[in-house]
């Protein structure tokens, strides 16, 4: 059923809807709240709380009135007064820029009303701006638990309210207290809405109400019982489907024939090392050679987890040796053209020397020279390829790709990793890499169609970064760092969450814009506070090519300090680089800033990181406090997760990671670990055809919605 056949719904709000993603009646009751007000003790005046949230039940004592109040140099404010009683008091209420009320408050009537209660000057008392509602009515607003929704534009709270109700009177008998196994059957306009596509069993042995008394009680709650078994029920769904689609994934790829590699010896590739690989990326590339010599002939499909500067690359150039000693070629997929010039000059390096020929392939390169890119790919002589997303452009073509590696996966997207394998004649194996420490439970969900490797071992002599966090009263100091590290023959970096001043910026993370700091003034402040230091800037929205040259150019020590967004975040190694300056630290998350400070730390010298902040609240003080206090970034992981919640994990919501309704990864690990048995046991369970159709087709969805339909 289309929203627009829903009463109260016109163009306008139409419009608005749909912009919300919300087309039908089942999308509509599918738009979870986000929080609940407590509203069901009803108070008498003489009972009211000061400067707190109070709900009321009282008569119009006398009849509204409106005032216009002339403003200097603004429009004038429109106030609207009414006083009401009960057998206890009286208490005036007062709206801004709503004279209608007048007309719609009748003396003597009774109505119900939720606001904020202020104590003015002179002992009197004042409800302001509430929530109305006439005493006659079924309230939805008052009185009750009520919800809280992102609300799309022209909807306050109560007309959101109001049409979520109206569409729950629309498509049901209004009995929401179903027993907990009752099969729903609905009709075939609404089936959607309600359509149950967990198994009865399943649903009996976790213990799950029905969809449609969870959809009755995740909006307009009876009692706190009915909520939390209303949650936990649609939070099992949203997760086990989610993980269902996993698993797919993974016996889809497992399912197909791969490569068997014969030689899996890594010399020569060691010896042109200039360092020995650490006992933990020994312990990866065991694991790797046994994936891909497998006599099974299965396709490797792993993922390399390891903190910043654990030798992920190394690993990864290792595993591309062996395919192109047995014959084959290998990918690597960047998420940036400046971490992919960086892989093409480490692989040039070392595979020259043993004779493959490694190419670079980008967005930004000429025609010409993407031409001969192209060429020398698909005829083979380029047997290690290095580039950004045009990897999988449709014009590339693979001679025998063997071993597709992606970079950063979670800046790409499964869909988009995956589009890389196929680029092979038969299956290549699949090696991804991330630098970000995932937590367990977001691990579960974002890579669990994945082996997982973790390489928990920094190379030996790595000092501690030194972090402290200070506020901007220490700018004239923290300039004088800069100038002492400089000095000493060292290098640093400057980052700003803005590039530009805040209406010309968009890589900045919204709001509180006028403290936000910007790369070109901060270039222009450094650059006068200390003019005897080179000094130049980076950020996304330059040219490919000017990107690469400032680059080079800082790698050279041309450059002595780089005023930079997060374009330089991840796997840019500046060993010289000691200093690592971060503006407005708050607007970062954990796994973010622990990024940003690992692109320090790389060389002999001891390297420092400090976070600026002038903001006091508590959750940023304890990100702040964690920083400097561990180097762990699972641990870091870990509280990131808690603080900021899955889809700000990565700092910005990434491609790769699923959109929840209601899940919380952090609160809900409990039942994501109920979930993860009884995907693996549904099996065991009695489940008819009817129900296991029900489930494919649902999962076919989440694939189709999350991962673009890969299977």
């Amino acid at each position: 059923m289309n929203i627009d056949k829903l009463s109260g719904v016109g163009a306008k709000r139409t419009h608005s809807l749909h912009t919300a993603g919300i087309t039908t009646v089942a999308e509509l009751l599918n738009h979870f709240p986000r929080d609940y007000d407590d509203r069901s003790q009803v108070k008498t005046v003489a009972e009211l709380s000061l400067e707190a949230v109070n709900t009321i039940r009282g008569v119009i004592a006398t009849e509204p009135e409106t005032a216009v109040m002339p403003r200097k140099g603004a429009a004038a404010l429109n106030i609207t007064k009414a006083v009401i009683k009960d057998h206890t008091g009286t208490l005036e209420l007062v709206w801004f820029n709503q004279p209608y009320l007048k007309k719609y408050f009748k003396k003597d009537n009774e109505y119900i009303f939720t606001g904020k209660v202020r104590s003015l000057y002179g002992g009197r008392v004042q409800m302001q701006s509430p929530e109305y509602e006439p005493c006659n009515s079924s309230s939805l607003s008052h009185g009750r638990i009520v919800p809280v929704y992102t609300t799309p534009k022209q909807f306050s709270q109560k007309t959101f309210r109001a049409l979520i109700h109206q569409a729950l009177k629309v498509i049901a008998s209004g009995n929401t207290k179903i027993d907990k196994v009752q099969t729903v059957t609905e009709s075939n306009h609404l089936s959607n809405a309600f359509a149950e596509h967990l198994p009865a069993a399943l649903r009996q042995k976790y213990n799950l109400c029905s969809r449609k008394a969870a959809i009755f009680n995740i909006h307009f709650p009876e009692s706190d019982e009915l909520f939390l078994a209303a949650r936990r029920r649609l939070v099992f769904e949203e997760l086990f489907f989610m993980q269902a689609a996993l698993l797919k994934m993974k016996e889809t790829t497992t399912s197909q024939a791969g490569i068997i590699f014969d030689d899996v010896k890594l010399e020569p590739f060691l010896s042109t090392l200039p360092f020995t690989l650490t006992n933990a990326q020994a312990a990866v590339l065991s694991d790797i050679a046994n994936d891909i010599s497998n006599s099974l002939g299965k396709r490797m499909n792993r993922l390399i987890q390891g903190d910043v500067g654990s030798g992920k690359t190394a690993v990864a150039m290792a595993a591309a040796y062996l395919a192109m000693k047995n014959g084959y070629q290998a990918a690597i997929m960047a998420p940036t053209e400046v971490l992919a010039n960086q892989h093409y000059e480490n692989c040039t390096q070392i595979f020259a020397q043993l004779g493959y020929e490694t190419v670079l392939l980008t967005g930004s390169i000429g025609a010409k020279a993407r031409r001969e890119v192209l060429a020398k790919i698909q005829n083979g002589q380029a047997t290690m390829v290095v580039g950004t997303h045009a990897l999988i452009q449709e014009k590339v073509e693979y001679a025998n790709l063997g071993l597709a590696i992606t970079d950063e996966q979670h800046r790409f997207g499964v869909n988009q990793r995956l589009s890389l394998t196929q680029k092979g004649n038969i299956a290549p194996h699949t090696l991804v890499m991330t630098a970000t420490p995932i937590p367990r439970t977001l691990g579960m969900i974002l890579y669990g169609d994945l082996d997982i490797s973790i390489i928990n071992e920094l190379p030996p002599g790595r000092q501690t970064i030194k972090t402290y966090s200070v506020n901007s009263k220490y700018q004239q100091r923290i300039h004088e760092f800069v100038r002492k590290e400089v000095e000493a023959g060292r290098q640093a970096y400057i980052i700003c969450p803005a590039i530009d001043a805040p209406e010309n910026n968009d890589e900045s993370p919204t709001p509180s814009k006028a403290e936000i700091k910007n790369v070109l003034a901060y270039t222009a402040e450094l650059s006068a506070a200390l003019p005897e230091i080179k000094i130049s800037y980076l950020h996304g929205k330059m040219k490919p090519s000017d990107k690469q040259q400032i680059m080079d150019e800082f790698k050279a020590g041309k450059i002595n300090a780089l005023v930079s967004t997060t374009v330089i975040e991840v796997g840019v190694h500046v060993a010289n680089a000691t200093l690592m300056i971060i503006e407005n630290a708050e607007r970062f998350g954990l796994s973010q800033l622990h990024q940003l400070r690992g692109r320090v730390g790389r060389g002999k010298d001891q390297s420092y990181c400090v976070l600026i902040t002038d903001t006091k609240n508590d959750e940023t003080n304890a990100r702040m406090k964690a920083m400097c206090n561990t180097s762990d970034g699972f641990k870091l992981a870990e509280l990131d997760l808690e603080l900021r919640g899955a889809g700000d994990f990565f700092g910005t919501r990434q491609h790769g990671l699923p959109s929840f309704t209601i899940a919380n990864l952090y609160r809900d690990i409990d039942i994501l670990n109920e979930v993860q048995v009884a995907v693996t046991e549904l099996n065991k369970l009695t489940i008819s055809q009817e129900e296991t159709e029900n489930m494919q087709m649902r999962i076919r969805l989440v694939l189709e919605n999350t991962y673009g339909g890969v299977m």
